[in-house]
């Protein structure tokens, strides 16, 4: 599998918000940059007014970890800034300090392709608090976005109802590695393929095209096109059919076709790229029907998402293949996820847990404390009860509190079945355990959503899928809360 230093430079230490490093240059200087602390990665609104999330993106952060290093080039950026007064921002001990730390931090997470939910935990970071801190830029970047995709990928896939669907989004996309994480993250989440050739190379994607506008437009006509791509490719022949009329170039597709018959070949289909596409699809599957045609598919593309896939389909509309691009790789209706990574708890110099957190005035955005896991709990025949959230000392429970209203969201069977949901990923900076494929990654995913209950599937109006706190860490929330308070 290729990892994010083949991609880029070989050091991403910088890869990075500025206040990260001042609040490590702050703790360094105050003696606190080895005290253990924990950290927690999660979001706070499912997306795109949906009930679930896909995780995705930690085989990039896990390279990222793995390869964290300040080598020396890293260490001259750091020395040439300067503070308010001209000075140096960071001085040559906490240089010498970052130039030797090696990463040691255990890293629990959700393997990726498994179905999050807002506020549980997707990665949990365990270690010092210097480094801890230093890396939720980084991985706020790679988990949110990747997660964010494999997301939209789901949902357009459920709407395709088993039809397949690519991602055609590389020339849409936000830059060079938004389309390739983009083209990953879309595989993850259901698509069957990819435009994007260097994904493709990168994570063995399938990779699928044939011809733009552009081609039809160098020959004097549509016959004459499609002949030249069909004497040309002849094994790839889906030909692009609406740059002049498309019912029309429809039948010229068919008379190629024919032509690519005799020969041997099979014309794969016809794509609409414009148009009422419910009403073209129909015109176009009757022609390729009434000529012997009836395996060659209609794929239809032009600024599809679940939304217009779904309303097609309801209409009937005989589309075989779905070519999704912008809507998809930009994640074009809620352009973020907007996960968040919080401090939960920090030892003391005694060594105990000194729990924390954040209050605000909303209560969404009232972090949990603790050494958190998540618990999903099933009934005897796999059915998802719901899924708890606990602190690690203290264990899980079947009593699920709402995080945000303190009113008990379920009372589940206390003989029901449990898995916990983090599993070790790093152990003292040390990788642990064997990574998936992305094969396994995807496979998982689609195991996932149909183990979902269905309600909570759904694209509109989804059911509330019960999340919530074991009793006794709502009890110390709440204890800190009032704490902090007085």
């Amino acid at each position: 599998m290729t990892t994010l230093t083949q991609l880029y430079r070989p050091s991403l230490a910088l890869l990075t918000d500025l206040y990260q490093l001042t609040m490590a240059r702050g703790y360094w200087s105050l003696g606190l940059a080895e005290r253990e602390a924990v950290f927690h990665l999660f979001f706070r609104k499912n997306p795109f007014r949906g009930g679930y999330a896909i995780s995705c993106g930690l085989a990039a952060a896990a390279d990222y970890l793995a390869a964290l290093r300040f080598d020396d080039d890293d260490l001259r950026v750091l020395s040439e800034l300067t503070g308010n007064d001209g000075g140096p921002l960071f001085p040559p001990g906490f240089l010498s300090y970052l130039s030797d730390m090696e990463f040691s931090c255990d890293i629990d997470a959700m393997p990726e392709g498994t179905v999050a939910f807002p506020h549980e935990p997707l990665i949990r970071v365990k270690g010092p608090l210097l480094q801890a801190q230093l890396v939720e830029t980084a991985l706020l970047n790679i988990v949110n976005f990747q997660t964010l995709i494999a997301t939209k990928s789901s949902r357009i896939c459920r709407a395709a109802a088993g039809d397949a669907v690519l991602e055609f989004g590389l020339r849409r996309a936000q830059g060079i590695d938004g389309g390739l994480a983009a083209s990953r993250a879309a595989y993850v989440g259901g698509c069957a393929g990819t435009s994007n050739v260097w994904a493709a190379k990168l994570y063995g994607i399938p990779v699928k095209g044939t011809h733009a506008h552009s081609w039809v437009l160098v020959f004097d006509g549509e016959v004459e096109a499609f002949e030249a791509y069909a004497s040309a490719l002849p094994n790839n022949c889906v030909f692009l059919v609406d740059t002049y009329d498309t019912i029309e170039g429809v039948h010229r597709a068919v008379a190629v076709g024919r032509a690519l018959r005799a020969r041997g070949f099979e014309m794969v289909g016809v794509r609409l790229d414009s148009g009422d596409l419910s009403a073209l699809s129909k015109g176009a599957r009757q022609i390729l029907d009434d000529a012997g045609f009836p395996d060659a598919a209609v794929v239809a593309s032009n600024d599809l998402d679940e939304h217009r896939i779904t309303a097609l389909k309801a209409d009937g509309a005989p589309i075989g293949v779905w070519g999704v691009g912008t809507r998809l790789v930009t994640a074009h209706d809620q352009p973020a996820l907007g996960g968040v990574y919080k401090l939960s708890a920090i030892r003391d110099e005694d060594g105990a847990w000194q729990y924390r957190v954040k209050l605000s005035e909303q209560p969404i955005k009232v972090s949990n404390p603790g050494v958190l896991q998540v618990r999903r709990f099933t009934d005897a025949a796999g059915r998802w009860l719901g899924d708890a959230i606990y602190d690690e000392d203290t264990g899980p429970g079947t009593t699920l509190i709402d995080p945000m209203t303190g009113q008990t969201l379920a009372e589940l069977p206390t003989d029901a079945a449990g898995a916990d949901l983090l599993q070790p990923i790093f152990r003292g900076g040390q990788r642990v355990g064997a990574m998936e494929s992305l094969t396994e990654i995807r496979t998982k995913a689609a195991a996932q959503i149909a183990a979902m209950p269905p309600e909570v599937a759904r694209l509109s109006e989804p059911a509330h899928y019960p999340v919530g706190l074991e009793p006794r860490l709502q009890a110390l929330k709440l204890a800190l809360m009032d704490a902090a308070r007085d």
